[in-house]
């Protein structure tokens, strides 16, 4: 890995692969949904969007055309902590992929009569999401976890504030947010470092910005129950307890006990919810690690008339954990399962050069494939006892439900008490 920091602040971070023929290189921003106003919910992914849509010098079509032509891609994604443009391309069409990167980023339009029909883009992708029952539940346990911390709201804002978006706004957020000490460039491929800095040079060595005072985040809540009624033939389950932050060394045991716990079709949730009861088709865990707060969740869909049982089983599981911990033979599938998914992902250029760009955006150790086995490796049956027990020892759940009201009266679930 090679990085070089430009005076005003960006950093280029690349990592030379020689034996591929393509390049993946990432433009990534630390400005997500959790950086906006109560007034400007969605403007981080309104801005994502248009972004694509003309600058001074290509219009939509030709930023599409220029990378299609290439047989490459262009993309780009809105997180709630940061906002990451990304293409790959044929590595001969490395400066060509930079320069239409760049281009959005410096030279984009904003023009109002495409900012008017984008809104009504975004309008259909909130509809979209109200159309999707799991995705309903996720958000819902997010909110229910955080708030009122920022991290709590969706990516996509709501209706009537995407509605009142003006190109001003639009304007006065990016050149808030979208500022030197935001800006990290990462690249992966068959590619030559010092290429990329001089490109890098040419488009941002002009631009400037302070870093924006990052405002005191209220402490999550970490507890709430929602219940939403939609017409559906599956309940569809959310239960989750605070989790761990970036910045927790803890980290590395969740995500050995998070394997086990719902990672796979060997994991304790699979195994008991699906193969041994047949109570659902789909269940599994995950958890998200932010800059300085963190959430674990369990999602399980099931017909109306098994969602308590599920619960009360879902809940017996992480009571387990926090109460045994794993046995040994789980813990060590468990870890093998890490360090092969660690390995195989690492012939993914966009994983690595996503690896690359998150460490240099939380100012964290761009720690080496062996060094993460390392970690993994040295979890312990006792590690994975203590964590379980912070996570899930008197810990009340989070509860999201979507689904009908027929067969079981979803108002009734009620109280769901404490682990442990």
């Amino acid at each position: 890995m090679q990085k070089t920091m430009l005076n005003n602040g960006v950093r280029i971070v690349t990592e030379s692969i020689p034996y591929v023929r393509s390049v993946t290189i990432g433009f990534w921003l630390k400005a997500g949904s959790r950086n906006e106003e109560a007034h400007q919910l969605g403007i981080s992914h309104m801005i994502e969007h248009m972004m694509f849509k003309g600058t001074k010098r290509r219009s939509a079509r030709e930023i599409a055309e220029a990378i299609d032509t290439t047989g490459g891609q262009l993309n780009a994604f809105t997180g709630k902590e940061h906002t990451c443009y990304y293409g790959k391309v044929p590595d001969q069409h490395q400066t060509l992929l930079i320069d239409v990167l760049a281009d959005m980023l410096r030279n984009s339009a904003f023009d109002e009569q495409e900012l008017e029909k984008e809104k009504g883009v975004i309008l259909e992708e909130i509809r979209m999401h109200e159309d999707s029952p799991d995705e309903l539940a996720h958000e819902g346990l997010a909110r229910n976890l955080l708030y009122p911390h920022p991290l709590g709201r969706g990516i996509l804002g709501t209706p009537e504030s995407v509605q009142s978006f003006q190109r001003e706004d639009l304007l006065d957020y990016a050149a808030q947010h979208y500022v030197p000490a935001h800006l990290v460039i990462s690249g992966v491929g068959n590619l030559d470092h010092d290429q990329v800095v001089g490109q890098v040079v040419e488009y941002f060595s002009g631009l400037a910005g302070p870093s924006p005072v990052r405002q005191c985040a209220p402490a999550p809540g970490g507890y709430g129950e929602t219940v939403k009624l939609k017409d559906t033939e599956q309940i569809h389950i959310c239960l989750g307890v605070p989790g761990l932050s970036r910045k927790d060394e803890d980290k590395y045991v969740l995500h050995v006990l998070d394997t086990a716990l719902g990672g796979g079709m060997s994991s304790r949730l699979f195994q008991s919810l699906r193969e041994d009861k047949g109570l659902v088709y789909s269940t599994y865990s995950y958890h998200f690690c932010y800059e300085d707060v963190g959430t674990l969740v369990v999602y399980a869909g099931t017909s109306p008339g098994n969602a308590v049982r599920v619960i009360e089983l879902i809940k017996k599981e992480c009571e387990r954990v926090a109460a045994q911990g794993l046995n040994q033979e789980e813990l060590d599938r468990a870890k093998e399962q890490l360090k092969g998914s660690l390995l195989l992902g690492l012939e993914n250029l966009a994983i690595r050069m996503n690896r690359l760009a998150r460490a240099e955006l939380y100012d964290e150790p761009m720690l080496t494939p062996e060094e993460l086995v390392a970690r993994i490796e040295a979890v312990g049956p006792d590690d994975i006892k203590r964590v379980g027990y912070r996570l899930f020892a008197d810990t009340p759940f989070s509860l999201s439900v979507v689904g009908p009201s027929n067969q079981t009266d979803l108002m009734e679930i009620g109280d769901l008490g404490t682990a442990g």
